[in-house]
């Protein structure tokens, strides 16, 4: 490495090579690899310290909340790279994302490396050749504002987490978190699903018809579709009239039911109709403004069915390869160059007409929108267009690029116009038509309406997509792309069909990961940077699975949610979070000290009668862990969240106990019925479905669903000696049933043989040990001592014979199981092993290789979907690592190097007094 260079730092290897390419030789540009320190585990803290200040949470409450920062183990390597190539350079650029986490990650930087040449912090929102060469020579400082602002991020996760989560262990479950962010989201998911679960659904009527004007027969293309409105004046109710119990909101409208509705649509058949309204109206349809980081993220969904972390690691994948703009942003805005680039791009490829005379300019609408960053858009001064990209695209990368240059293009494009046509038809029933509730009817009035386009305007390029409505068909009011005939008032018509039409209400739906993120949006919860992670989060921490798209809430997650608001109701309020979020953008802005505020939070303020998070969680006596994890399902049934996972309970058992099944996690919160309980307690009281008896032993045989899975089981004798001692208890024979089989057709000779596995194959002639062949936790395989072999289906246990297994033993062991296969996808070289990269299917799931560093795939890395530059990234981040240490070692480093760490400590208050004083 030549002297006198000058070192540029950035987070990522992928952003590294390309920023690489677009400067000079005198430039070296090398990547942190995300944060290189961050607070400890207080169990990790040297032994002198954990008696101290910070033994609690690694942070000083009592002294101006001074953070205690490490360098973590598996970052001390490349900081040594670092340092190494700081010590020939004489210049540093710091050129982390623009947003508080990279500021963050620029000042540990500053502070761990401690440079003695000039530093600059460089700054860019898109990775081209233009933009970061504009960057090195326009520098800025450090902006202490936006680390004091994560800083204080950090370390109120940090309070909240360790100071919460402990009373979840004791009063719910142990391993439980709780979390700023995370529990509030995870109490709208569970609020979501009690709508659900009280709601009750309403059936009402309506009738549907086909007119055409007289004389033009049934064949005429000039016939419409009309739905009932109106009888005699009062308008006919639609799903969204009714309440969520059923009931409907007002007395003034007209609740048709089957028969009600048939005698119209009879009396309709036999009527003199008539067009009794005609109106007409402009229509106008504007685009939708570029994407945020939410918006994206939502219209990935609908769109490409990607999840939010996906979307978020493709957009990361796209910007850093200077494809697009920087992704997590929740400002609309787009730059001059970009507005002139999209307007220019909608000019060439659809025609002057599809450019308005004037740019567009949109505002944002979220709470405390930060306009630092530009909307998401494509990279460049000019973009370029999928065709132009699909060369070096593929998959997720080229269809999100897609995306985003259609959303761009097209919010700088001319509205869409057209007319939207409203007819109403009247009909005159005939004597005698009455309905459900006896009201005698004269008169029917059916609507239609249709919106024709006459000029497509934006629309040509992008249409932004629609979340499936509650209410359905109630919501298509507008009829877009329906043409209705030309008519006029008076115009006589005739009946092509009328036809009674019965609905059902339907509950609110669940959140899918995009709706959620636009709820939390919209109530100013989180910001860009955190919504992908706070989404994986509680799904992770087990609060929430997925059923298809939507988002379920488990019954751990009730029961969390219960204590939470019984107890520390401001915790999970969202007016309160929304307030911490503005509150940490007032410090971002230098408006807000981030020490008081931090001690207000924690210490309370007894002259406002505000309690602090310390006082909230000192009284854990009143909480009652019994009725914070029982949810009442009706009819005194409950449901409780036990030790080993939820179960069903109602009173009134034969000897007085409490009857009890346990829940499956297959059974949804909303299906969870008084009748569906006791199906189950049924099923439970059953004690499974007897199959026969072994005739060897004489014992019955059942076939039972347990919580991990259907198995069969023997059901030993009940003896009324007591058990000599020291002698062991004897347990039945059990056997879970192989995936292929059904507990509900198993029979009693197959259950014999799951009973009596292992199933001795033969002996080894060479050596004379027993070869046995069983199903374990990575499925079926063969057993010699403690040489294993798989199988590769689990029929085989039964059907292998001694000379297939000697014939498989023969065979050089494979790591891992059965035979190697062959890669699941190959790439070209390594960059720095040199060496050919495939992707593997592994022991604990598919992993991207080049024979020297393994780096298993990411949550929402899919094998097909993987391109040669993420693999070549993976295996980059994983080097960077180091190798895996075990948590003991680690902490005796940590131990160890404690004079170390002190420094690093005593750098915190530097830096502070460095904020107050800008």
């Amino acid at each position: 490495m030549a002297a006198g260079h000058k070192l540029v730092i950035v987070e990522s290897p992928a952003k590294a090579k390309k920023i690489g390419e677009f400067l000079g030789k005198d430039f070296v540009v090398d990547a942190s690899v995300g944060h290189i320190r961050d607070l400890p585990n207080p169990s990790e803290l040297p032994p002198e310290m954990k008696k101290g200040p910070f033994g609690k949470f690694a942070i000083d409450v009592d002294g101006g909340f001074e953070p205690y920062y490490v360098v973590d183990a598996d970052k001390k390597k490349k900081v040594s790279e670092l340092r190494r190539a700081l010590k020939d350079a004489d210049e540093l650029f710091l050129a982390t994302d623009e947003d508080r986490e990279g500021e963050a990650i620029a000042w540990h930087l500053l502070e761990v490396l401690q440079p003695k040449v000039p530093v600059r912090r460089m700054v860019f929102h898109e990775i081209t050749k233009e933009a970061i060469q504009r960057a090195v020579h326009d520098t800025r400082e450090l902006d202490t504002d936006l680390v004091d602002a994560q800083e204080t991020r950090r370390v109120l996760d940090r309070l909240y987490g360790y100071e919460v989560s402990p009373v979840l262990w004791r009063k719910v479950k142990q391993g439980l978190s709780a979390g700023r962010v995370q529990s509030v989201a995870t109490r709208m998911v569970v609020e979501r699903e009690r709508e659900r679960m009280a709601f009750r659904s309403a059936s009402y009527w309506d009738v549907e018809g086909d007119f055409a004007q007289a004389g033009a027969g049934a064949s005429a293309s000039e016939s419409f579709t009309a739905r009932l409105s109106a009888l005699d004046g009062s308008r006919v109710a639609t799903g969204r009239d009714f309440a969520d119990d059923g009931t409907l909101r007002t007395a003034q409208t007209v609740h048709l039911d089957a028969s009600g509705a048939q005698a119209v649509a009879d009396g309709t058949r036999q009527a003199d109709v008539v067009v009794s309204e005609v109106n007409e109206k402009p229509y106008t349809r504007r685009p939708s403004a570029p994407f945020t980081t939410s918006t994206l993220q939502q219209e990935a969904s609908r769109k490409l069915r990607m999840n939010s972390q996906t979307t978020m690691r493709t957009a990361q994948r796209l910007y850093e390869n200077g494809y697009i703009t920087y992704m997590r942003t929740d400002s609309t805005t787009l730059s001059s160059s970009a507005v002139s680039a999209a307007r220019s791009q909608a000019r060439d490829m659809y025609g002057a007409e599809y450019v308005p005379d004037s740019p567009r300019t949109y505002g944002k609408k979220s709470k405390n929108a930060q306009e630092a960053h530009e909307a998401v858009r494509p990279a460049g001064d000019r973009f370029r267009t999928p065709a132009q990209v699909a060369g070096e695209l593929r998959g997720q990368e080229y269809a999100l690029y897609e995306l985003v240059w259609k959303r761009t293009v097209a919010s700088q494009m001319a509205d869409a116009k057209g007319s939207t046509a409203t007819v109403k038809v009247s009909a005159s029933l005939p004597e005698g038509v009455r309905g459900g509730n006896g009201t005698s009817y004269r008169t029917a009035e059916f609507s239609a309406s249709g919106t024709v386009i006459t000029f497509r305007g934006f629309l040509a390029a992008y249409e932004e997509g629609r979340d499936e409505s509650r209410f359905g068909s109630d919501d298509d009011a507008e009829g877009v792309g329906r043409r209705l005939p030309r008519l006029s008032t008076g115009v006589a018509l005739e009946t092509l069909r009328a036809e009674a039409r019965g609905h059902q209400t339907s509950p609110p739906a669940r959140y899918t990961e995009a709706t959620l993120v636009k709820a939390l949006e919209e109530k100013g919860i989180g910001r860009p940077s955190t919504y992908a992670a706070t989404v994986g989060t509680i799904q992770d921490r087990g609060y929430v699975r997925t059923k298809g798209s939507a988002l379920v809430p488990t019954w751990l997650a009730f029961a969390v949610t219960q204590l939470l608001e019984r107890h520390f109701p401001t915790l999970v309020d969202y007016d309160f979070t929304a307030s911490m979020e503005e509150d940490l953008d007032r410090i971002a802005s230098g408006d807000l000290q981030r020490v008081a505020w931090l001690r207000r939070f924690y210490f309370g303020d007894s002259a406002q009668s505000v309690e602090g998070l310390r006082d909230l969680v000192q009284d854990l006596g009143d909480i009652d862990a019994r009725a914070v994890s029982t949810i009442p399902i009706g009819d005194g049934v409950v449901v409780r969240v036990g030790r080993y996972g939820p179960y069903v309970e109602v009173e009134g058992g034969e000897d007085g106990e409490p009857r009890r099944a346990t829940v499956n996690d297959d059974v949804a919160p909303d299906e969870m019925t008084p009748e569906k309980a006791r199906e189950l307690l049924e099923a439970a009281a059953d004690d499974g479905r007897v199959l026969g008896t072994d005739p060897g032993t004489g014992h019955e045989v059942v076939a039972r669903a347990g919580r991990y899975g259907p198995y069969v089981t023997e059901v030993l004798p009940e003896t009324d000696e007591p058990p000599k001692r020291g002698a062991k208890k004897v347990k039945p024979r059990t056997g879970s049933l192989f995936q292929g089989m059904d507990l509900a057709t198993i029979d009693l000779e197959t259950a014999l043989r799951l009973m009596s596995l292992p199933r001795v194959v033969g002996v080894d002639p060479a050596s004379g040990e027993e070869i046995t062949a069983q199903n374990g936790r990575y499925g079926p395989y063969l057993k010699k001592g403690t040489d294993s072999r798989s199988l590769e289906t689990e029929t085989q246990i039964f059907e292998v014979t001694l000379e297939q297994a000697l014939a498989i033993y023969a065979q050089p062991k494979q790591r891992g199981r059965a035979a190697a296969k062959p890669p699941l996808k190959e790439f070209g070289d390594d960059p720095v092993s040199g060496r050919k990269v495939v992707v593997k299917e592994g022991r604990f799931g598919p992993y991207v290789t080049d024979g020297e560093t393994n780096a298993t795939l990411r949550k929402g890395d899919e094998p097909e979907e993987l391109n040669e530059e993420r693999a070549f990234e993976l295996l980059a981040e994983k080097r960077a690592k180091g190798p895996t240490t075990r948590k003991r070692a680690a902490k005796k480093t940590t131990a160890k190097k404690t004079t170390a760490k002190k420094t690093t400590a005593k750098k915190a208050p530097a830096r502070k007094t460095t904020a107050k004083q800008a």
